[in-house]
């Protein structure tokens, strides 16, 4: 388990990691049956068998890591598989609060511009490198400024950073109490300084302070580890050796796991009932995630309110769940699952299915039956395309489904005029509502456009500290104004089904995380 946080309280106003990390366990309960889309499992080999008594994680995903840089591979869910050889400054708990990992604790000044995290002392990454405050200046400053960064938008709020010694003191652009939650696994996984040098060279051979050590990657294939005796939890860390390996078909996990190929994977819908029929261990990790319809408002027909309008009405998010989550998915009009505190009651349901004003909508716009003409760019064969299809063709728009698979070039280049995305979140709420809505947000297809009120409300819940008594209600209200925005339709929460063989113990049920700690695999 995480070790207990250490607070230093200099000042009676400053706010250490125990208040700043803090979330609202209830609000993160069994509410969470969403997240991964992946398929994690885990491949067989020879592994286990020459490590004798050892005991061997067969994780076999379907989100097999494409870059080892976490700078790189930092956004989506390949980060879950990178947490294995790099570790962050904090880590998510079960109750969703940020707790110490590397920074066995932090405080904030009185004014809430600056944080400081105190680096546990005696860590090194793989390589032999020293884990300090000068290593996270350069993981932060690398994640700012490489060109190719994935996570460069989730760091504006820290304008430098001083190294001290173990000390990381963080000068910030902006009152930000989120940084605690933001500065994990997702955002912030911290390589080696001498290994980052190199770039190219880090993106398949990473170095990391984490858990486990790689020993071989082929790209895009598999990917050998081995326990990290000098990771600062390992007695906790209780599995010898991992081999991670690109899933096949999703249709072939169930026997993989069957016969032993793999012990571990992400399921997906389709085949829960399979296995569970096989006796697999199959249960849902809490998590995040929630599938939406892009609209570039800079192009037409979106540049018209009406026409925005009349697609929002015309999407049956019911059927998105009956034909694709086989009932374990939910419908959303936000970018978090029912129950989690940032999902505001009040815009539930804002404009519900009715085909009917949507072809009123289309009319009042100046377009009869057929007039529009959309393109729906996407990266590869998706059922959800082909229902979006259908439900738009009901009201006279036709659209025709595009595979593009450099897909990500023109879409976080904002070249596009309609696609679909699919997101984990973030551990910070707020992160997740700027990443969606703010002018600069990756998943905004319409940037600079960013809808009125929401610069002011996720300022304001930057300056409010998690475990301020408002908090919900302002976090709330900072969904609700981004939630005016025409750029984004959501539709349904994808559940994070995992399946495994009954040898592997319970995982923690860390959101939208998969946590190796205490886990134990009997019979290896």
């Amino acid at each position: 388990m995480p070790a207990h946080l250490i607070t230093r309280r200099p000042g009676a106003d400053r706010r250490s990691s125990r208040g700043a990390g803090r979330l609202r366990a209830a609000a993160l309960g069994t509410a969470f049956v969403a997240v991964l889309t992946p398929v994690l499992s885990a491949c067989g080999g020879d592994s286990a068998a020459s490590g004798g008594g050892s005991s061997t994680l067969k994780w076999t995903s379907s989100y097999f890591p494409t870059h080892w840089d976490p700078v790189v591979g930092g956004s989506g869910a390949q980060f879950r598989e990178l947490a294995l050889t790099y570790a962050s400054l904090t880590r998510t708990d079960e109750s969703g609060k940020a707790v110490p990992d590397l920074a066995e604790s932090w405080e904030y000044n009185d004014k809430g511009d600056e944080i400081t995290f105190h680096l546990r002392s005696g860590l090194k990454f793989s390589d032999g490198e020293p884990v300090d405050a000068a290593a996270v200046k350069a993981a932060i400053e690398r994640a700012q400024k490489q060109k190719n960064s994935a996570l460069f938008g989730d760091l504006t709020s820290i304008k430098s950073v001083d190294a001290n010694g173990l000390d990381a003191v963080l000068h910030l652009s902006q009152v930000d109490y989120q940084i605690p939650q933001l500065l994990g696994q997702r955002v912030l996984q911290i390589a080696s300084p001498k290994a980052a040098k190199n770039p190219e060279k880090l993106d398949q051979n990473p170095v990391g302070a984490g858990p486990f050590v790689v020993t071989q990657v082929i790209p895009g294939t598999k990917a050998l580890l081995k326990k990290n005796p000098d990771y600062w939890d390992a007695k906790n860390i209780h599995i010898d050796n991992v081999e991670l390996t690109s899933a096949p078909d999703a249709s072939t996990v169930v026997s993989g796991l069957q016969t032993g190929v793999y012990n571990f994977a992400d399921l997906d819908p389709s085949q829960a009932s399979a296995a569970k029929k096989a006796g697999l261990d199959v249960f849902v990790q809490p998590g995040f995630n929630a599938s939406n319809l892009s609209l570039n408002v800079n192009k037409a027909p979106f540049d018209n309110d009406k026409v925005v309008d009349a697609v929002r009405h015309a999407v049956n998010r019911k059927e998105f769940v009956d034909k694709l989550t086989f009932g374990y998915g939910e419908v959303t009009d936000q970018p978090f699952p029912k129950g989690y505190e940032a999902y505001d009651p009040e815009s539930e349901n804002a404009y519900p299915y009715d085909p009917a004003k949507s072809k009123k909508l289309l009319a009042e716009a100046g377009y009869k039956s057929g007039d529009i003409k959309l393109n729906l760019v996407i990266p590869a064969e998706d059922p959800q395309a082909e229902i979006v299809q259908s439900q738009l063709a009901k009201v006279g728009i036709k659209v025709t489904i595009k595979i593009d698979k450099n897909w990500a070039t023109p879409f976080f280049a904002k070249d596009l005029t309609f696609s679909l995305y699919g997101t984990t979140g973030r551990d910070s709420a707020a992160q997740t509502l700027t990443a969606h809505f703010g002018p600069n947000g990756p998943l905004n297809l319409s940037t600079p456009y960013e809808p009125d009120g929401f610069e002011a409300a996720i300022a304001k819940v930057r300056k409010t500290p998690l475990d301020a008594p408002d908090y919900t209600q302002v976090l709330q209200a900072a969904t609700r104004a981004g939630l005016e925005s025409k750029a984004l339709v959501f539709t349904y929460s994808q559940p994070n089904l995992i399946a495994k063989s009954k040898s592997i113990s319970d995982l923690p049920k860390n959101p939208a995380h998969i946590d190796w700690t205490g886990v134990t695999i009997s019979g290896s």
